[in-house]
């Protein structure tokens, strides 16, 4: 049998995690072509397309086991042209520690768009995203 947490333990895992994405100042979301690195402690890997700042509180208080981002401004000018595959969320404005990373796809990944072909010059949008619990509580 798996060891299982309490919804109370979940909700304050996602609050304690979106607490470090806004350690000094908002979040960004970072997106990358190529492989995630192994960790997020890791350095960055892959070309840089764009960034996308997250609002000064990243995310609401969880619930559920949910956690919904509040707004994320949309990356006007896409940085390089490339196939988008992971992203990863930093602090303090995309300068700080990187938090958590994931995969990149138009279906079935952790983040997923429109298209994965980004082209420099233009637009990339986040409509909305969760991070959920990965215990299932």
């Amino acid at each position: 049998m798996a060891i299982a947490i309490s919804l109370l333990a979940a909700n304050a895992g996602l609050d304690a995690i979106t607490a470090l994405i806004n350690a000094g100042g908002a979040g960004a979301i970072k997106i990358y072509t190529g492989s995630a690195p192994a960790t997020p402690e890791t350095a960055a890997s892959g070309t840089l397309l764009a960034t996308l700042p997250m609002s000064a509180t990243s995310f609401g208080a969880a619930a559920s086991a949910v956690a919904t981002a509040n707004s994320i401004t949309n990356d006007s000018n896409i940085d390089a042209t490339g196939t988008a595959a992971h992203f990863r969320i930093y602090a303090n404005g995309g300068s700080g520690n990187c938090i958590l990373q994931g995969t990149v796809s138009t279906s079935g990944a952790d983040l997923n768009f429109n298209s994965v072909a980004f082209v420099a010059g233009g637009t990339c949008a986040i409509s909305s995203m969760t991070l959920t619990d990965p215990t299932g509580a």
